[in-house]
């Protein structure tokens, strides 16, 4: 299990907050939504149809169980 208590809570916060910005109040595909959203955070830009950057996994956990908790 991956330690999400090092993850900047403000950080987690503002990507949660750019999640509901850009797919509503309740995204059909929220694990890829929130992927999405913090490849942008890490690469400057969303990810195109081939692109399989890594992203920090414990930073996108954080911010896909912060955001089912929102919603």
């Amino acid at each position: 299990m991956t330690d999400q208590t090092s993850v900047d809570a403000a950080l987690v916060q503002s990507l949660v907050d750019r999640v509901i910005e850009l797919y509503g109040p309740s995204p059909s595909d929220l694990e890829r939504m929130c992927w999405m959203v913090v490849h942008e955070h890490h690469h400057q830009a969303m990810p195109t149809e081939y692109d399989i950057r890594e992203v920090d996994e414990t930073l996108y956990l954080a911010v896909l169980n912060a955001t089912r908790q929102s919603l």
